[in-house]
């Protein structure tokens, strides 16, 4: 069958086409995606205001119209931080089932890194043994690590790319005092949640996925997408430290210059690149594969999972 996913994050919504059925590896058919930053459109006492919403409804009638242009058969559309944490989350949603129909579900940080992790193990299978698995999103950090398809532990942490340079970030280049700020303060969220990795031993395999890790690996010399999915691609440690300070001297229009970095995710890379290497510290990880393969993977398998059950 064609199955959709609908994915309204913190910085895209993203519609996702696969041909898949139970026990097969989804294919991808068609993508479909609006830059929104939804993270961005919070006003004061973090809502989602009038003209936000709009715009939120609109990008959903264009994605359910791909969707229906493309022959797809199942949607399941979700949200994630940015709609989870708006302090008007429940207006939000109601006036998008509304006027599109859609309802969308609301995953928890928990959920959304229980999902990432089953896709990357599906995608590195039973080998791989003990996973350890880091995703930066636009609104959250997400570590999940086990031996299963579910997690023995899984944390979602406030430390997107988006919202912190949102939040941390504000010149162009940024202030470096501001920059060390902000390093302090990703370090101190990570390390309290080292010690409840640490008690289950060291990984056999760590893994990251995400557009932020995706650039900083393509950045560090990693292969360009255009090679294709299989070709592994890795992001060590040593090679990162070399580019924060890099980065943190350059403006968004500079980092967009470099290879793999969009210009829609240019202001973010630095922020991004200062929690990657916060986590690979604290964990003491010197190099890190990337998955094709995150949270709208692990969503659609999800689905594909309960269809065979029933």
């Amino acid at each position: 069958m064609r199955l959709g996913v609908l994915d309204v994050g913190s910085n895209t919504v993203h519609l996702l086409v696969v041909d898949a059925h139970p026990g097969a590896c989804p294919l991808p058919a068609h993508s479909h995606k609006a830059e929104l930053r939804l993270a961005q459109l919070l006003d004061d006492s973090g809502a989602i205001g009038d003209d936000g919403i709009g715009k939120l409804v609109d990008v959903v009638r264009e994605a359910l119209q791909a969707a229906e242009d493309k022959g797809v058969e199942d949607l399941v559309p979700f949200a994630t931080s940015a709609v989870r944490e708006a302090s008007n989350a429940d207006d939000v949603l109601s006036r998008v089932e509304e006027e599109t129909g859609v309802r969308l579900q609301v995953l928890t940080g928990e959920e959304e890194a229980r999902l990432t992790f089953l896709a990357v193990r599906r995608w590195f299978g039973w080998s791989a043994g003990k996973l350890l698995v880091l995703d930066i999103g636009g609104g959250s950090l997400e570590i999940a690590y086990g031996i299963d398809e579910e997690p023995d532990a899984a944390v979602s942490l406030p430390l997107g790319a988006g919202r912190l340079t949102a939040g941390w970030l504000r010149g162009d280049p940024p202030d470096p005092e501001d920059v060390r700020a902000l390093r302090r303060h990703v370090r101190a969220q990570i390390a309290r949640s080292v010690g409840e990795f640490s008690r289950f031993g060291a990984p056999d395999h760590v893994v990251a996925t995400s557009k932020t890790f995706r650039q900083l690996a393509r950045i560090a010399g990693a292969a360009r997408s255009a090679e294709g999915l299989y070709v592994q691609r890795e992001l060590k440690r040593e090679s990162l430290e070399a580019w924060v300070p890099r980065l943190s001297g350059m403006s968004a229009e500079q980092r967009s210059e470099l290879p793999g970095v969009s210009d829609g995710r240019a202001g973010q890379l630095l922020a991004g690149a200062l929690v990657a290497e916060g986590a690979m510290d604290l964990f003491g990880i010197e190099s890190l594969e990337i998955c094709p393969w995150a949270l709208r993977e692990g969503v659609i398998l999800r689905r594909l999972d309960h269809m065979d059950a029933d």
